[in-house]
């Protein structure tokens, strides 16, 4: 891996693959660049691929004091800017598919396009009481998580949050051992998101004005909560297209890696 110094912060990185065409992935909470391991092969033919470490996770910098939403969408401005990449394609999952998406509001200039997959924006659905059951039990079972890595057991708190949360019961224990220890290693970091007040908060006028293609997707087997999220940022963007994985779920790339290269592939020569 390389380094790059950053905002005050300093982020390793990979870069691969012979494609023309740029694509940054930024990975979700909990992760690190390894969170790609299974999807970078089948699609460096086609891209160079951009993977790092988010600040605070595995590798990169910790730096003290609060975190931000806005440092990560800084972070990744810079990347892409500083190692040429601009304009590139950013996919992002979960979390860091929030961060993508902010960064396309506030730069469109850095972006070709976006493929975002189940980005946790419940914010936009705050008014909507059809799904306030729902958001009240994510809200529950994500406190409980936090609380956990707060009295210091970090094991318990991921695989709790695997299975409570994302992926449903029984699916910790057939994580690679790998994937556990770092999911351990940066719990403090999710435990400082959800400190961040504005962590969950997204404005779709933010997103009104990105005239760039964008492919929203999810798994037919996530949390359903994913969908009404999907459809809010479908309707205010005007190029978006939403695609579901069957038999998917939170972490198609790892899971369904196949089905989910094609689809970057194909959507991206769709629109170039």
């Amino acid at each position: 891996m390389a380094a790059a110094n950053v905002n005050g912060v300093r982020l390793f990185y990979e870069l691969q693959g012979s494609g023309e065409a740029p694509l940054a992935l930024v990975h979700g909470s909990w992760d690190s660049h390894r969170d790609w391991d299974l999807l970078v092969p089948r699609l460096v033919d086609s891209f160079r691929v951009l993977t790092y470490d988010r600040r605070g996770h595995s590798e990169s910098t910790c730096p003290p004091g609060q975190g931000s939403v806005r440092e990560d969408v800084a972070d990744l401005a810079a990347l892409i800017q500083d190692l040429g990449l601009a304009p590139a394609w950013v996919a992002g999952n979960s979390f860091g598919a929030s961060i993508a998406l902010r960064l396309a509001g506030e730069r469109h200039d850095l972006l070709r396009g976006l493929i975002i997959h189940e980005r946790p924006l419940f914010a936009l659905l705050a008014d909507d009481s059809a799904v306030a059951p729902m958001l009240e039990q994510v809200r529950q079972r994500v406190g409980g998580v936090v609380e956990r890595i707060a009295s210091g057991d970090h094991a318990g708190a991921a695989e709790q949050f695997v299975e409570t949360v994302v992926l449903g019961p029984g699916s910790w224990a057939q994580l690679p051992p790998e994937y556990k220890k770092i999911m351990m290693d940066n719990a403090p970091t999710f435990l400082d998101e959800a400190k961040d007040p504005e962590q969950l908060v997204f404005e779709l006028e933010w997103i009104k004005e990105f005239t760039r293609p964008a492919l929203l997707t999810l798994g037919d087997q996530s949390p359903p909560i994913f969908g009404p999220v999907v459809g809010k940022l479908a309707e205010a963007m005007p190029r978006a297209e939403v695609l579901k994985f069957p038999g998917a779920g939170h972490i198609p790339h790892a899971t369904h890696p196949d089905v989910y290269a094609k689809a970057i592939i194909e959507f991206v020569r769709m629109h170039s």
